[in-house]
């Protein structure tokens, strides 16, 4: 005889996990629900619920650069504008 339920086990981090059960607690659901919900739409959709895309050579580039610390990092994006367009970016827009 099968059971009604089964359990899935995985791992994952601490942070992430403390995270999204924060999130989880705010729409009123338990992550048991979520997984429910999320294994639901897989087998729905026959696919994965949400779209993934294996970086081209461009953007695989632009990622490794930034985990190095290779990128230009704002606190703002008046910062930003001001680096790309200059000191009068607002006058350009």
């Amino acid at each position: 005889m099968e059971s009604k339920t089964q359990t899935v086990r995985a791992r994952i981090s601490p942070a992430v996990k403390k995270k999204a059960e924060r999130v989880l607690l705010k729409i009123g659901i338990s992550p048991s629900e979520a997984i429910n919900v999320f294994y639901k739409r897989i087998a729905f959709e026959q696919a994965f619920p949400f779209s993934l895309h294996v970086p081209n050579a461009e953007t695989r580039r632009a990622i490794r650069d930034a985990r190095a610390g290779k990128v230009a990092s704002y606190d703002t994006a008046e910062e930003m504008f001001e680096d790309v367009l200059g000191k009068n970016w607002r006058a350009a827009l």
